[in-house]
């Protein structure tokens, strides 16, 4: 088989990268290849649109082993990721009773949050009970001021109970940096000693993280990845820079920090994202090594968390489609241990049946669909293998841009991350706003019957108030937030307007733009009553008045507007007429009084804004 195989191909020439580009430049007859092919990413890097083997060249780690130093083909030699899931701890013993639970359904990694109340070991107990943190990864979120605290009843509990030390997985997940970049609050300069004493608390310890760096607060933000990736590895390195000033090791300090990365729905660059991001992390702790110690303190320590920013309120299960694909990305990634976003996060605290979703989307990916099964397989892909680079340089671009800021905690108190993070953000929600970027169900094809507004719940902070000296927050609005306040401020007001689409004239243009009408009003929650055509303006006007309509949208040829447009304005009254398409006498229609236009170039955001207005909706 092998030998008629090197025969079948053996018969086909090769093809130089030359002769391609002539076959491309020859079918884009006279087209400029850099704006009609060359992808200019909002990362700030040039993706081409094919690549060979010849761009391997400059790769030079692209023989990389999986387990191997720099480990950007993983940092273990399987690809078996743990499914954690978050449990709120209000009482001890309920919070047991659903850990145990959760243990029978597939979950092998449990994140107990304590929202900064006090704990004691007795509690520790009772959290615990029937748990065996040698086959079960344990990790505590709490404030960072009692985490130390925290820590000391665990390692108490495990001596109590005679458990292997050495076969305890799990972290600590605390984080003085946290505070500020959620509540705008920083922590006081000794910081650094309370962490330099949690890694001593946690020496006997190994397989167990007690620092963590969180620049998934980056992506729930709205950041782009190179930008949650640079300011990630500068919020590492801001633990390796502060504690060897303690005097700790730098191999020592990196084996007690993990990475918390959200995923976004971008597949293949969020795939070279968590390649670099390992690549990098190894060379910035072989700096402080300077080859004193094992190269195994290098391997980054990987949670993953799916995306929030895109999570929408309306068209809730699209939600899935967008974790489904994240919890792809992430396990194909290599990462270490996975949470799948509830798909009801956004509105609402999640229940039994969301969280039993987003726990098997990962199990299938695991269990039945093969995920785990082989390490890194877009290992060797030309296109992802170029993209790793790519994002690993621009990427390196915010790191040294914080380094130049004095470092991490500085950056943060100048607001320069915050500010840079938060920049990102509104420019993609402006994407949103123009239809640049889509998010399904939100700014295209909605579903303008569904209410949400009975759903809604108000989630109370989680503020532990133990932090001062006021910073600039980062911006955690939603991409969908605004569209949601829209369609929000339509279904209280009680008048869901009416939207009519009056359709006339050329076939495939009036079927094309009443499809683009309803789709732009439907954004904002409006109902549509569409219309197969009219023959003439009086018939559509005629129609529009027995249904009620508010908006009406005249769905035409450009070269009928120029007639049509004024017979209609002339034909209604209250009835607020709009124009589908920029035709080349929309100023000649201005000057007749006729002024609203919807097309792709609209903004979708304010003209539905606009609309709002004009019909007193608030």
């Amino acid at each position: 088989m092998a030998d008629s195989n090197e025969k079948l191909f053996s018969e086909f020439p090769a093809v130089s990268t030359e002769a391609w580009m002539e076959k491309v430049n020859a079918d884009l007859k006279g087209a400029d290849f850099e704006k009609k092919l060359v992808w200019k990413t909002n990362e700030g890097f040039k993706v081409q649109p094919f690549y060979r083997e010849e761009h391997l060249d400059q790769i030079r780690i692209k023989d990389a082993l999986p387990g191997e130093f720099p480990y950007v083909r993983g940092t273990k030699t399987d690809n078996h990721w743990l499914v954690n899931q978050e449990i709120v701890v209000n009482k001890a013993q309920d919070a047991n009773q659903k850990a145990l639970s959760l243990l029978t359904k597939g979950v092998d990694s449990i994140t107990f949050v304590f929202s900064g109340q006090a704990f004691t070991g007795l509690q520790m107990e009772k959290l615990l009970d029937g748990i065996d943190p040698e086959n079960i990864e344990i990790n505590f979120r709490n404030c960072f001021q009692n985490s130390s605290l925290v820590l000391g009843l665990f390692v108490d509990y495990l001596k109590a109970k005679k458990i292997d030390p050495n076969k305890v997985k799990g972290s600590m997940m605390a984080d003085p940096f946290r505070q500020c970049l959620i509540f705008g609050k920083a922590y006081a300069n000794q910081w650094d000693e309370k962490a330099a004493r949690l890694v001593a608390q946690s020496a006997e310890l190994p397989l167990f993280q007690v620092l963590a760096a969180h620049p998934h607060l980056f992506n729930k933000a709205g950041s782009f990845i190179a930008q949650e990736l640079g300011f990630g590895l500068a919020y590492g390195n801001a633990y390796l820079e502060a504690l060897t000033e303690q005097g700790l090791e730098a191999g020592k300090i990196a084996t007690k920090i993990r990475f918390h990365f959200g995923v976004s729905s971008d597949y293949f660059m969020e795939i070279a994202k968590f390649r670099a991001a390992r690549l990098l992390w190894a060379k910035i702790v072989q700096a402080y090594l300077d080859g004193k110690a094992c190269k195994t303190a290098s391997k980054m320590k990987v949670h993953a968390f799916t995306s929030e920013w895109n999570q929408s309120i309306y068209d809730m299960f699209v939600n899935l489609l967008r974790s489904q694909t994240e919890a792809m990305t992430a396990s194909i990634a290599g990462v270490d241990v996975l949470t799948v976003q509830a798909f009801d996060k956004a509105f609402k605290t999640p229940d039994d049946f969301s969280e039993r979703i987003a726990r098997n989307q990962q199990l299938l990916l695991r269990e039945e669909a093969g995920f785990s099964d082989i390490v890194d397989p877009s290992a060797g892909s030309y296109y992802i293998e170029n993209l790793t680079m790519a994002l690993a340089g621009q990427a390196w671009k915010y790191f040294l841009a914080v380094q130049e800021k004095g470092g991490f905690t500085a950056a943060l108190r100048e607001a320069y991350i915050q500010d840079e993070v938060n920049a990102s953000n509104q420019k993609r929600l402006g994407f949103l706003a123009q239809r640049r970027e889509v998010l399904l169900g939100t700014n295209q094809y909605p579903n303008y019957n569904e209410a949400v507004a009975d759903r809604i719940e108000t989630e109370p902070t989680t503020d532990c108030n133990c932090a001062d000296t006021a910073l600039r927050p980062l911006n955690f609005n939603r991409g969908a937030s605004a569209f949601e306040s829209l369609r929000l401020a339509t279904e209280k007001s009680g008048k869901r307007p009416k939207v009519f689409l009056l359709t006339i004239g050329n076939l495939n243009m009036r079927l094309a733009r009443a499809q683009f009408s309803g789709n732009f009003f439907a954004c904002a929650g409006y109902e549509i009553i569409d219309n197969l055509g009219f023959k003439t303006i009086e018939e559509g006007v005629k129609a529009a008045r027995a249904a009620k309509a508010d908006i009406v949208v005249l769905c035409s040829s450009d070269e009928e507007y120029i007639q049509l447009a004024p017979e209609a304005f002339a034909a209604l009254d209250r009835e607020i007429l709009v124009i589908a398409g920029n035709p080349e006498c929309s100023e000649d229609l201005k000057a007749q009084g006729i002024i609203n236009f919807i097309h792709v170039r609209s903004n979708l955001l304010e003209s539905l804004q606009a609309f709002n207005k004009q019909l007193n909706i608030d």
